[in-house]
């Protein structure tokens, strides 16, 4: 029998100790910084029922979703004339009624339909786990990923989404990027917008076209509009709003005047006047706010204000976005509950801190100290320091055989251990240990209490 190569399913990934390292650095600051501001964590299982997630991602997601075969003899109940067919689409529910989730979103919507009776609204979860999409593996995109969302629904307050801000800004502070723009718009203003010009039945082929004004150029966008069904004196028309340039109060100013016989577009301006007078109360570290009228972001989904968030210290897509969505839970039959979330980007995150050599050591140190083992009688008497360490809540390891020296410092140079404790026959005998910093080479002969204090 040939044996074969191990391997994995394309679009998954192994991690690393160092990369396990840095991911759970990421995930926990985060998470300290939803906890900051009243977010709950939940957990939905890795599976839903079919029927959940079917139809809430339209016709292209539906494909991209992972089904789980029943258990048993699946195929024992379906009718034959449906197995001579060989049509997998018309077979798939009598033989799959389980799937991996696709997306964080929708998982929660059948929470708090589930459990409306049990969670105080306004409800502010958040939750890190993992998704998977049966999509074509390529750079950056992959079949198995996590997502890192936070929502709350229940609540119409524009503090939300002036809070959500506010996280993004602590969140990536915190994780050292010192440069990074946080752009919003409002869906309202986008239809206000296909409404003044005459196209309101075309916003979708509109906000589509201008999303891609970074990629393609104006020139590009242009002839993507009028191969949509715009004229020329419609483009004419959305033209300044395309290049509407000034800080974002000059740009408020200029849609007023734009978009004064609008009442969906005014109810924009004054949704996002509202969110830029709750943000004047807080102090924000690194964030730059841009007002960008061409950002759409998934106009079918978002009712309100939207979001996106680009690093400027490297060149790199999005690392986050979100916006309002009103209706979130009427795909499950409960009606009229507002909600409004944000996801951080994690693996573009992660990217931009590698460039940038934001992960700082200490984030990728399990062993704060490697104790040598020379001998027997070293090993011996390295156990109770070994017990003491641990006790006192300092990561520590015990060389498990007596080797050469040397080798016992590749091991903690490959671990980047920082700390290493040698104890020879002159250290069990005077007591004082010797403690090397290998990152400066320095040694010191302390007793293991000194050690632990200094360690500590």
């Amino acid at each position: 029998m040939q044996r074969m190569k191990p391997s994995i399913p394309k679009g998954t990934r192994d991690f690393s100790p160092v990369e396990v390292a840095r991911r759970t650095y990421i995930f926990d600051t985060i998470k300290r910084v939803f906890q900051k501001f009243g977010y709950q964590p939940i957990e939905t299982p890795v599976m839903e029922n079919l029927s959940t997630l079917t139809g809430k991602y339209g016709e292209e997601g539906d494909q991209l979703i992972f089904k789980v075969l029943n258990s048993g003899d699946y195929l024992s109940k379906v009718d034959s004339n449906k197995l001579e067919n060989r049509n997998s689409k018309a077979l798939t529910f009598e033989i799959s009624e389980k799937a991996l989730r696709y997306d964080l979103t929708v998982p929660f919507a059948r929470y708090v339909v589930m459990r409306q009776n049990e969670i105080a609204m306004p409800f502010k979860r958040y939750q890190v786990q993992p998704v998977w999409r049966a999509d074509r593996p390529q750079k950056g995109r992959y079949r198995e990923f996590y997502q890192c969302d936070a929502d709350v629904v229940g609540s119409e307050s524009l503090l939300n989404e002036a809070e959500f801000i506010c996280i993004y800004d602590e969140a990536l502070s915190c994780l050292g990027l010192k440069d990074f723009t946080i752009k919003i718009n409002n869906r309202k203003i986008l239809s206000g917008i296909a409404e003044i010009i005459g196209k309101p039945e075309l916003i979708v082929d509109m906000t589509v076209a201008i999303d891609k004004l970074d990629k393609i150029g104006y020139d590009g966008v242009t002839k993507e509009l009028m191969e949509r069904g715009f004229t020329s004196q419609n483009i004419e028309v959305l033209n300044p709003f395309i290049e509407l340039k000034g800080s974002n109060e000059e740009k408020l100013q200029v849609m007023k005047q734009s978009l004064a016989t609008s009442e969906i577009g005014k109810k924009g301006i004054e949704e996002l006047e509202s969110i830029f007078n709750y943000l004047s109360s807080f102090e924000l570290k690194n964030a730059t706010i841009e007002l960008d009228i061409t950002l759409a972001r998934g106009i079918n989904y978002y009712t309100g204000a939207i979001f996106e968030v680009k690093s400027n210290e490297v060149q790199m897509g999005s690392i986050g976005g979100g916006g309002r969505y009103d209706d979130l839970t009427g795909m499950f039959g409960l009606k009229g509950v507002t909600g409004v979330g944000i996801s951080f980007g994690a693996d573009r995150i992660y990217d931009v801190m590698l460039d940038l050599n934001l992960f700082p050591e200490s984030a990728i140190t399990s062993t704060k100290v490697l104790i040598t083992n020379f001998d027997s009688a070293a090993e011996k008497y390295a156990l109770p320091v070994l017990v003491k360490l641990r006790a006192n809540g300092i990561n520590s390891e015990l060389y498990p055989s007596s080797t050469k020296l040397q080798k016992q410092m590749k091991y903690a140079d490959s671990k980047r251990i920082p700390f290493v404790i040698l104890i020879g026959e002159e250290e069990m005998q005077s007591g004082k240990l010797t403690l090397k910093n290998m990152t400066s080479g320095e040694q010191e002969k302390l007793t293991i209490d000194m050690i632990i204090e200094k360690l500590a």
